[in-house]
């Protein structure tokens, strides 16, 4: 009865990543996504990313779906955030193992948490990729296309990306609408129709 409780206790926790709000608000001021809505996107790119570079899906989308949980309890921390957080990655360390600890699959989520941390691996590399993809689509959407702000944060986080796809993802992002795939859409109903 006390793994439930413990199980019942981390779901609850889980759920208030829809309150963790990303703090490139600071910067981007239309922009209002939380860690819970990044995490999915986060996941869906990495699964897609999996695939195109050949890598095992299973452990990157793992990866991306528990890389943030421990922000949860340190918070979001911007680039600006990070350089004054000195001890920011023991701290996101710590909140991990007591966020897990006694709760199945302990041992297996630390690990990945580590191995995520860390970008040796092939998984953990695509992870961080889908991670920084994220918060490329992110100011596409809320940048203007045609403005300096677009292209130095562009810059900023595609000069991390280290896999051939994300890059080449990360530079057709810049020249897509972010309702493109609207448009195409609704002009192939009207073909239908």
């Amino acid at each position: 009865m006390e793994e439930l409780e413990k199980i019942v206790n981390f779901i609850f926790e889980v759920g208030t990543a829809r309150g963790v709000f990303r703090t490139h608000r600071q910067f981007i001021k239309n922009a209002d996504d939380s860690l819970a809505e990044h995490s999915f996107r986060t996941v869906i790119i990495g699964m897609v990313l999996a695939e195109l570079e050949k890598a095992d899906k299973s452990k990157v989308v793992m990866m991306c779906l528990v890389h943030d949980l421990p922000e949860i309890r340190t918070g979001d921390a911007n680039f600006i955030n990070a350089v004054y957080r000195t001890g920011r990655k023991k701290e996101e360390k710590e909140a991990a193992r007591d966020q897990w600890i006694g709760l199945p699959g302990e041992t297996e989520v630390l690990a990945l948490i580590s191995e995520y941390e860390e970008h040796k691996t092939k998984e953990a590399i695509i992870a961080k990729d889908a991670d920084r993809l994220d918060q490329i689509f992110l100011q596409r959407e809320y940048l203007p296309a045609d403005s300096y702000d677009l292209k130095r944060w562009h810059y900023h986080i595609a000069r991390e990306i280290q896999t051939e796809s994300a890059q080449k993802i990360a530079e057709l992002v810049l020249e897509t609408s972010p309702l493109k795939w609207l448009y195409d859409f609704s002009d192939k109903q009207k073909k239908k129709g």
